[in-house]
């Protein structure tokens, strides 16, 4: 088994121990002459899968631990005894994932000469990039250079970083003020950015008492981006032995700047010496894919996706996207999407039952690393295991498994064709549901990597609760009734997508990218959606590209990999939302981008 160095997964090994036994006691309960002769949708079966994939043997199936591995082979045992064939390699569709950061062995840190502790006196950020200085100090106030109608402020004004340490207060002087103009240009990354272009060689962040009072340093887990030059956090004391030789402390220049609210930079006069090694922590996860054939001469070539994505939170902690980051529990995802994921199963055995009446053909697909960003329908969009313009419909599960009193499903895209939203209430006829009809087509889930590539979508869900991204998210409160009148609901929709005479008709129906975060100074955006996984260092690929935006106006082509603005390099998502957050509505920019191997530069009015 692959050593674990990710966020919250402890106790993985004391867990696969019991794995082997439980998952047998699982497949003795689920065998395929039971799956194939009996293709009725069972709340039994719906609950024996839930039960399993949110047991605490599997810990919260985070990607690229044992736990999702052996999630994804359950997954796909079941759907080859439910009949299917598996597609990609023996069912599984393999792909990497950043999964984490670690420190190296050969991080050290000395002032003037004397060497403080990694950990406890002070830890390389996250975004750090890997390196050796040994240089000067400047003390740069909060790092900001601001010069806009509402505020004025140079940290750097009258002082030279070049080839020195950049010192600086973490957080900005009005930390209770979230519409503050310093929001933006007070993050971490942001400042570190910032230094770097001002020619700092290194960086070096320090919590005042008012940014946080327990001085903590940062955590190594979590891939945020890379700057250039090593950044590292230090503690209070360590940075007051840095200040020490000008005969202050960072606690009367904290309260200094607050009160006069102006820069008060200048050199430390003293050396400090560091490298930082960190390390990208990857891992291997996979979509599970299984197709059943249709029958018809010609039908048979279209596909319908029937889809449902099973990683989960792990142990959560910081980062992991759980709502108590602070509690280091499994997280066992029932409804967060083993719901999802056994409505999916059982539908495949039911239309495998069926599959000499139905004219279409369908995959059925378990969608790995959801939570770290739709990684795995991403992948599948852009690596399709059939041909791509075979792919006529998608059917997205996605937290299936609390239908409240009041029955409501939630059923978002079916303003995507212009025959779905007749179909939903054709079938929905048949159902006591209180069906909620959305028209578009982007939503936080898996279906939207299929809605930018011009594929019709539904989105199936019963909603958020309060035990969502948390540890309380368990298969004892499952509405396992509710689950399977929504598990035959879909496998009728499904039915009937299968035998229509024509395919659904395209449509768009809303953006086909996350709207912009309105916070700090974000202002401007291309209208593009960008590959959130990208962390190759290699530039930013433009997944899809909004019609009549800026981007779309100057020419960008989806697939386009952008790798600079305005001569500034862009090497992923964190450094291009950073160049955005320079911008300002109405600037015109050139933006250089790859295409086919060829570098060319477009130029684009925001």
């Amino acid at each position: 088994m692959d050593r674990l160095n990710m966020p919250g997964m402890k106790n993985i090994n004391k867990a696969v121990c019991n794995l082997a036994l439980l998952y047998l006691l699982f497949t003795l309960s689920s065998c395929s002459e039971t799956a194939t002769t009996n293709p009725e949708i069972t709340v039994e079966e719906l609950r024996m899968h839930i039960e399993y994939l949110s047991s605490d043997t599997l810990q919260g199936r985070y990607p690229g631990t044992e736990g999702d591995r052996m999630a994804a082979s359950y997954i796909r045992d079941r759907l080859v005894e439910y009949g299917l064939e598996p597609l990609a390699d023996d069912g599984l569709q393999k792909f990497s994932l950043v999964t984490g950061i670690s420190t190296g062995d050969n991080n050290y840190l000395e002032i003037d000469g004397s060497e403080v502790i990694i950990g406890t006196d002070y830890t390389p950020m996250p975004f750090s990039g890997n390196g050796e200085l040994s240089a000067g100090v400047v003390f740069c106030g909060y790092g900001f250079s601001i010069d806009n109608n509402n505020l004025q402020w140079d940290d750097y004004a009258g002082i030279d970083v070049t080839g020195k340490w950049a010192l600086m207060l973490r957080g900005d002087p009005e930390p209770d003020d979230p519409s503050s103009p310093f929001a933006t240009p007070g993050t971490d990354r942001f400042k570190s950015w910032h230094a770097a272009e001002k020619g700092a060689a290194g960086v070096i962040l320090v919590s005042g008492e008012k940014f946080d009072e327990s001085d903590e340093l940062s955590e190594i887990r979590i891939h945020q981006g890379k700057v250039d030059v090593p950044v590292i956090q230090v503690t209070r004391p360590t940075a007051n032995l840095i200040l020490a030789p000008g005969g202050s402390t960072l606690e009367v220049l904290e309260e200094s700047l607050r009160k006069n609210m102006s820069p008060e930079s200048f050199n430390t006069n003293i050396s400090v010496s560091a490298i930082t090694d960190l390390n990208m922590d990857e891992s291997q996860t996979m979509n599970v894919i299984a197709s059943i054939k249709g029958n018809d001469p010609l039908l048979r070539n279209e596909y319908i996706i029937i889809g449902a994505h099973y990683d989960h939170l792990g142990t959560g902690g910081e980062g992991s996207g759980s709502r108590r980051p602070g509690l280091s529990d499994y997280h066992p995802g029932a409804d967060d999407n083993a719901s999802g994921v056994a409505a999916m199963l059982e539908i495949a055995g039911r239309l495998s039952a069926e599959s000499n009446n139905l004219r279409r053909s369908y995959l059925l697909v378990a969608f790995g690393a959801e939570e770290k960003g739709l990684l795995g329908s991403r992948y599948l969009a852009d690596n399709p295991v059939v041909d791509p313009g075979s792919l006529k419909t998608m059917i997205n599960l996605d937290m299936i498994g609390r239908k409240n009193d009041d029955k409501t499903l939630h059923i978002g895209g079916v303003g995507t064709s212009t025959e779905g939203e007749g179909l939903v209430r054709k079938v929905a006829a048949g159902y006591d549901f209180n069906t909620v009809l959305s028209m578009e087509g982007y939503g936080p889930s898996d279906h939207a990597s299929f809605y930018a590539r011009d594929i019709p979508v539904f989105f199936l869900t019963t909603g958020a609760h309060p035990d969502y991204h948390t540890p309380d998210d368990t298969a004892d409160k499952i509405n396992y009734d509710g689950l399977q009148r929504i598990s035959n609901f879909t496998g009728d929709l499904a039915v009937e997508l299968g035998n229509m005479d024509n395919h659904l008709t395209f449509r768009e129906a809303g953006p086909r990218t996350s709207p912009a975060p309105r916070h700090g100074n974000r202002r401007v955006s291309l209208g593009i959606m960008p590959d959130f996984a990208s962390a190759g260092g290699d530039g930013l690929r433009a997944d899809f590209i909004t019609p009549g935006r800026p981007a779309d106006r100057a020419g960008m082509q989806q697939g386009d990999r952008i790798v600079a603005i305005n001569g500034n390099p862009v090497k992923d998502i964190y450094e291009y939302m950073y160049r955005l957050e320079q911008l300002n509505t109405g600037d015109i920019i050139n933006v250089e981008i790859v295409r086919d191997n060829k570098s060319e530069i477009l130029i684009i009015q925001l």
